[in-house]
């Protein structure tokens, strides 16, 4: 697999949970986003997004965001625009009754301000457009978990 998704396996994904249950598939949709062609890579990215940010955010989705980051920077990956969206969605999208993972969610994508900045300078016209989007959205960010206590 090489660097790519690199130290995916040990998460333990089955403990985790999204939008509709164990995180236990997850793994291999990021692996499809990573290494499958334009279809397959934008098939398994739509299920993440319904998974992982459109609904609401979940505990994996705070594991899953580092391993979109790394999506996003991978030149090889047919849909890293989209990547940088559904970080993007993460970062817009709540969970009230869990707002330790909601601050978690939003934490680990913050946390990517940088590589976003990166991102915006980047040679993919779609990608630069998504990542000035995420930098906006980085910097203007302000919810209720994420407030310093």
């Amino acid at each position: 697999m090489g660097t790519v998704l690199k130290g995916m396996s040990r998460v333990r994904w089955h403990d985790l949970t999204h939008a509709y249950g164990s995180a236990a598939d997850v793994p291999g949709r990021l692996s499809r986003v990573a290494f499958g062609d334009a279809r397959t890579s934008a098939s398994a990215l739509c299920d993440l997004g319904l998974w992982l940010g459109e609904l609401a955010v979940f505990d994996a989705t705070v594991e899953a965001v580092p391993f979109l980051w790394d999506l996003a920077v991978t030149d090889s990956v047919n849909s890293r625009s989209g990547v940088v969206e559904l970080l993007q969605t993460i970062l817009e999208h709540a969970n009230p009754p869990q707002i330790d993972v909601q601050r978690a969610a939003h934490r680990a994508v913050l946390d990517g301000r940088s590589t976003a900045d990166m991102l915006a300078c980047d040679e993919d016209a779609a990608v630069r457009a998504a990542a000035a989007n995420l930098v906006t959205a980085i910097g203007s960010h302000v919810c209720e978990s994420c407030r310093p206590a």
